[in-house]
């Protein structure tokens, strides 16, 4: 999937492009079918609500997961950003996000780039965010809501929230949210929210200013995020759990794009469970002369 120089301009200027029903019904029905025993797992890496059963967070299910193993190497969401960055890349992080009916709590503003500066050490912004969506996506499900060109600020100032919600973000004050979003055009455009059809796709930038508000619906609005990072740009920290922040940098190889509709053999490392290894933790920086795994 190649971007036109019209979508290059335009993801330049706003920080984000949005796909509506990129993918097929039977492409995402293969996804959407293996979610429900992925979140019944009773595992560290199934993040849940804040007083409540609902999770919150898968992470790494391409994995341990055949469907989500192969859509970690779909062409659609790779070649994008290979284009946009003009270099190979690795998984740095792959959630199923689960805003679900009734039970999904907020996201507060923030940027991913702040996070994954602050808490993995990622030398630039050389990495960015591919969604897609597994539910049908509107007004009141609690969907992304961007700042358009709050990218062009860089990484702006954060404050680590560890008690908002079950997950810790770094993130950003009012003060500035409003400013930002005066600047992007205030009440006529300063904030916007794609919403579409399940298999719709947005690719956007990881210092844009984003956001999501709790699912009052009885709508899910589940959401699979490709955290997608320029090789040269791998992390220097493994502060995070690997399951979190993954620590191999072997540059993406993409399937053919009918991938999710062809059963092509890919690998399972945590097929049999998760290791011990991607709990331990360290503060320290990594060697820099570190060669992908």
């Amino acid at each position: 999937m190649k971007l036109s120089p019209e979508q290059l301009e335009r993801f330049d200027r706003d920080g984000y492009l949005f796909f509506p029903g990129l993918f097929t019904p039977e492409e995402t029905g293969r996804l959407t079918q293996a979610v429900p025993e992925l979140y019944g797992r009773r595992e560290a890496y199934n993040v849940r609500e804040k007083g409540s059963e609902a999770v919150r967070t898968n992470f790494a299910a391409h994995l341990y997961s055949e469907p989500f193993a192969r859509l970690a190497r779909h062409p659609r969401m790779i070649e994008p950003v290979e284009a946009i960055f003009g270099e190979k890349l690795y998984m740095h992080q792959f959630k199923i996000n689960g805003k679900m009916a009734f039970e999904g709590d907020v996201w507060q503003w923030h940027q991913d780039y702040g996070t994954w500066l602050n808490d993995d050490m990622m030398p630039t912004e050389r990495a960015m965010n591919v969604a897609i969506f597994l539910d049908d996506v509107n007004e009141f499900n609690g969907p992304l809501m961007f700042i358009p060109g709050s990218h062009k600020k860089g990484v702006v100032n954060a404050q680590h929230d560890l008690t908002t919600t079950s997950y810790p973000l770094w993130t950003v004050s009012n003060e500035l949210i409003t400013q930002l979003v005066d600047r992007a055009g205030g009440k006529r455009g300063g904030i916007v929210s794609p919403t579409g059809p399940a298999g719709s796709m947005i690719l956007f930038h990881s210092c844009l200013v984003h956001a999501s508000t709790s699912n009052l619906s009885p709508w899910n609005r589940v959401s699979v995020y490709l955290s997608l990072c320029a090789v040269s740009n791998h992390i220097r920290r493994f502060k995070r759990p690997e399951y979190i922040a993954h620590r191999d940098f072997t540059p993406i190889d993409c399937l053919p794009d009918d991938c999710l509709l062809q059963d092509y053999p890919v690998d399972l490392p945590w097929k049999s469970g998760m290791p011990g290894s991607a709990l331990v933790t360290s503060t320290e920086p990594i060697a820099t002369t570190r060669k992908a795994a």
